[in-house]
């Protein structure tokens, strides 16, 4: 019985544990026009997902990253919406650091691999936690 007790606890820890990691995508504008959102972004800082059009850029101080994680009890999309929340809050701050106006190219950066697109954002979830990263270029737009 001791030598079972003893197999069983090798075998338990030393196989490694894997953590669920579930790839999403969500709508960005669903996220955007969700309630959690009525004002907590900075209408003074545009946001530019993909390639989507952009006034001329006078400055460009280069791209940045965030990673921005979630423990709600939310259901999966609401705890990536919030996770794209804070992510896109950070952007922001990042802008009115640097003295830009807006991000543009914003792309979905999980695991350092990009996802762009104009109407989709990637979103990772396990049994707890969500998250999303995003990778976006602040400027200064005319």
């Amino acid at each position: 019985m001791k030598r079972w007790i003893f197999v069983l606890a090798v075998l338990l820890f030393t196989t490694p544990l894997q953590a669920r990691d579930t790839a999403h995508l969500f709508s960005i504008q669903e996220a955007l026009d969700s309630e959690a959102y009525v004002g907590r972004l900075n209408s003074d800082v545009k946001l530019y997902f993909g390639d989507t059009g952009h006034g001329k850029i006078d400055k460009n101080f280069g791209d940045f990253v965030t990673n921005k994680k979630t423990r709600s009890a939310r259901n999966v999309q609401k705890k990536c919406e919030w996770a794209l929340l804070s992510a896109l809050l950070s952007l922001q701050g990042r802008a009115i650091k640097e003295g830009g106006s807006a991000v543009v190219n914003i792309r979905s950066f999980y695991k350092k691999n990009e996802f762009s697109s104009i109407t989709q954002y990637e979103c990772h979830s396990g049994a707890l936690i969500a998250g999303v990263a995003l990778k976006g270029t602040v400027v200064h737009i005319d």
